[in-house]
């Protein structure tokens, strides 16, 4: 059998894993994917090596040296052969930056794992209208985010469901045939959030307050991208919920290296998903993993980044709370650079 056999064999029985995985077996196949890819990426067997971390001597999921996301800037992160990526995801960056990649090989993996994530917080997608305001997203045709919220309204199957680049008329129009087809599906409106502020500032102003949609499903998905001044999160929901008259906001955290999501329906309290894990790190020291409860960098666990790395170190600050499976994002360490997808802070 050639190692792209052996690759395939392997990536396939774990990837039928996955698709099943349980909070009792996420340890265990975490371990099996990390030693997957300790064998078989490239890049992350160098590090480990730079690191003098022997796979075979690595038993528990805190022994697990994470991946700076940054690699994903300056290598190309693939577990097996560049050749079986079928699909490459491009971060959006700001100007001057240099953007991430992701190459990734299987995209059903992909959808079936966002759809089963986005169903376990939300309900079926066959429920919603899925309204999009992705501007700066939709003027490129590798953003990971696109695709997923492509899939989910071709999921929906509702004709109502849409993009939007910067027409709030058309955006307000659309709401009012949603509102006045009265069929009983949710609307969730999904932005990044600078175009969700521009558009509530519209809302508010072209919008009588008996015909706002309290109903309706905000969620930002962060991101300023320079077109207004960085912002707390808790003020970004704080105006959309007085101008768009809604009892909350929803987030979403994801980002280009991720194939796995995680949903905060109110608070800015993310809640784990099946295929992902978040660990804390000490800030002073990237190997020591903290469970005390307190403040520290990031690490990613996405067993959905199986042709790639799930054992992500992200610049982002936040804590974590394994026994109620939530976590909550904070900041960003200093120096880092801003994420395209994610610029605020609570």
């Amino acid at each position: 059998m050639s190692e792209k056999q052996e690759i395939t064999r392997l990536r396939d029985q774990l990837k039928q894993e996955i698709g099943r995985i349980t909070p009792e077996s996420f340890d265990r196949l975490a371990l099996e994917v990390f030693r997957f890819q300790a064998g078989y990426n490239r890049v992350y067997a160098d590090y480990l090596k730079y690191l003098r971390c022997n796979p075979e001597n690595v038993t528990a999921l805190h022994e697990v040296p994470f991946l700076p996301v940054s690699f994903f800037k300056s290598h190309k992160v693939v577990a097996g052969a560049e050749a079986m990526a079928v699909r490459v995801f491009e971060s959006s960056g700001t100007t001057g930056t240099e953007t991430s990649r992701h190459y990734v090989s299987d995209t059903d993996l992909y959808e079936r794992l966002s759809v089963r994530i986005f169903e376990r917080n939300y309900g079926p997608l066959s429920g919603f209208h899925i309204l999009a305001l992705l501007p700066s997203y939709l003027e490129r045709n590798n953003s990971s985010l696109v695709y997923m919220v492509q899939h989910f309204m071709e999921l929906s199957g509702s004709q109502f469901s849409g993009f939007y680049l910067d027409d709030f008329g058309a955006l307000n129009r659309k709401l009012a045939a949603i509102r006045k087809a009265e069929d009983g599906r949710k609307i969730l409106l999904i932005g990044v959030t600078f175009a969700l502020l521009d558009w509530a500032d519209y809302f508010e102003k072209s919008i009588p307050e008996g015909e706002r949609l309290p109903d309706i499903i905000v969620m930002e998905t962060g991101g300023m991208k320079g077109r207004r001044r960085e912002m707390l999160r808790r003020e970004v929901h704080d105006l959309l919920r007085e101008k768009l008259a809604v009892a909350t906001v929803h987030s979403e955290y994801g980002m280009t290296e991720m194939v796995s999501q995680a949903y905060a329906q109110k608070e800015g309290v993310f809640g784990f998903s099946d295929s992902l894990r978040i660990l804390i790190r000490d800030i002073t020291d990237p190997f020591s993993i903290r469970t005390d409860g307190q403040t520290g960098g990031i690490n990613i666990i996405d067993l959905g980044n199986l042709g790639s790395c799930s054992f992500i170190e992200t610049s982002d600050i936040g804590r974590s709370d394994s026994s109620s499976g939530t976590f909550e994002i904070l900041g960003r360490l200093d120096n880092s650079d801003i994420r395209g997808c994610n610029l605020l802070y609570v």
